[in-house]
């Protein structure tokens, strides 16, 4: 596609789009938190766990975009350019997402998140040195020290590029992009062990932050498809990004967001069932009884047999229509997948339960706690989401217009 062909300048950018929808993310940003704060009086520990679970939800899709991000750079991509902006957009929510986490911050200290903050006692020594109230904020700290810092570095060096055109803006990001993927990998590891994980604390697993990394590489892949589907709604980059573009990004939703999620919790879930070891099935029980057996049925149907084989073929990755509902229905069974992590509990009655069968006909009709508070802490922290990406990109162009392998993005065809 040549240069000529390319959308109006007008329709590379979000233009008036912009205030509108961050006024509205933000009203219902505003609207969902004010709410949660009304229902947490009555609730105060279900806010925290409600609250870390849409934290978590929303803070994985820019983590998904970070590697995107990253991974274009580290392996010099050419077809990925016009998608590389979004992406950058939507990473770089990290950049403030440090204040959505001080609610997280205020449950552990007051005891109402995690056990190990508010009974330390109960805790082998390793572990406690480990899973103390200063040593975890302080890695929290670094954590978001460090997502900072890579997701301003790469949105900065590339806006400055559609200023200068100076093609060793790319050459730099690409030296950075490795170091900066071993930090990612790390950090966000490390970050799902703090804040999920240790929501039990003698429970443990070496395979959560990989699991939690395919979980979040699925939802941003997901969003990214429905945020371009929207923009080109709206009139915006029409010509640039085309029928390719949206097919290999099916790919990495099928890639990433379905085969490798269901290979890492397959391992997860065989190596832990094979040692059968008290520890760690620990962890498991509660999400097969009662109503959480059905959750874990419609995770394994619904977020990998059925998206496989509906998304395995070409075909439904190059109809628009069809992909934007598949990527919705992802992102949906993303968010019942962090719920899944987050929410279930151990049971009191496992330690004293005479077998695993007797526990299960206990638990049979014991239904999955919704409450409100898990959509409403939804909303707010999703309208922030949405009201801080659209600022992102308020003042720049919806492409990198002016990257050195544009022209070869725009001329991108499948084999």
């Amino acid at each position: 596609m040549s240069p000529a062909q390319t959308t109006h300048p007008d329709g590379r950018r979000l233009g008036e789009l912009a205030p509108r929808i961050m006024r509205w993310g933000l009203l219902a940003g505003a609207a969902g938190l004010i709410l949660s704060l009304i229902l947490a009086g009555f609730d105060a520990e279900r806010f925290y766990r409600s609250y870390l679970n849409a934290f978590c939800f929303v803070i994985s899709l820019s983590l998904g975009a970070l590697f995107f991000t990253l991974l274009h750079h580290l392996t010099r991509a050419g077809w990925s350019v016009v998608l590389r902006r979004v992406s950058e957009a939507i990473a770089s929510n990290l950049m403030w997402m440090w204040v959505l986490f001080i609610p997280i911050a205020i449950g552990m200290l007051t005891g109402n998140l995690y056990e190990w903050a508010a009974n330390p006692d109960h805790l082998l020594p390793p572990k406690a040195e480990y899973l103390n109230p200063t040593f975890w904020l302080i890695r929290s700290g670094i954590y978001f020290a460090i997502w900072f810092l890579i997701a301003r570095y790469f949105f900065k060096m590339s806006v400055a590029q559609d200023e200068s055109g100076d093609p060793h803006l790319t050459s730099r990001m690409q030296t950075m992009s490795a170091g900066a993927m071993i930090l990612y990998a790390f950090t966000q590891s490390f970050a799902a062990i703090d804040w999920m994980m240790t929501l039990e604390s003698e429970w443990f697993s070496t395979m959560f932050g990989v699991y939690f990394f395919a979980a979040s590489t699925c939802g941003f892949f997901a969003l990214l498809i429905i945020f371009l589907s929207l923009l080109q709604r709206w009139g915006r980059v029409t010509q640039e990004i085309t029928t390719e573009h949206y097919h290999d990004a099916g790919k990495l939703l099928f890639a990433f967001g379905i085969v490798f999620w269901a290979y890492i919790g397959y391992c997860q879930y065989m190596l832990i069932w094979y040692a059968n070891l008290p520890e760690e099935t620990a962890w498991f029980i509660p999400r097969q009884l009662g109503g959480w057996g059905a959750v874990s049925l419609f995770l394994l149907f619904g977020h990998f047999f059925g998206p496989f084989l509906f998304l395995i073929s070409r075909h439904p990755k190059r109809r628009q229509g069809v992909l934007l509902f598949a990527a919705a229905w992802m992102l949906f069974v993303h968010f019942i997948d962090v719920y899944w992590l987050v929410m279930p509990t151990i049971p009191p009655e496992l330690a004293t339960a005479d077998s695993y069968d007797a526990l299960a006909q206990q638990y049979q009709d014991v239904p999955v706690p919704w409450h409100l508070l898990d959509l409403t802490t939804l909303v707010g922290l999703a309208g922030l989401f949405v009201a801080g990406t659209a600022y992102r990109l308020r003042r720049c162009a919806l492409i990198p217009i002016r990257d050195p392998r544009l022209h070869e993005s725009l001329a991108f065809e499948n084999i």
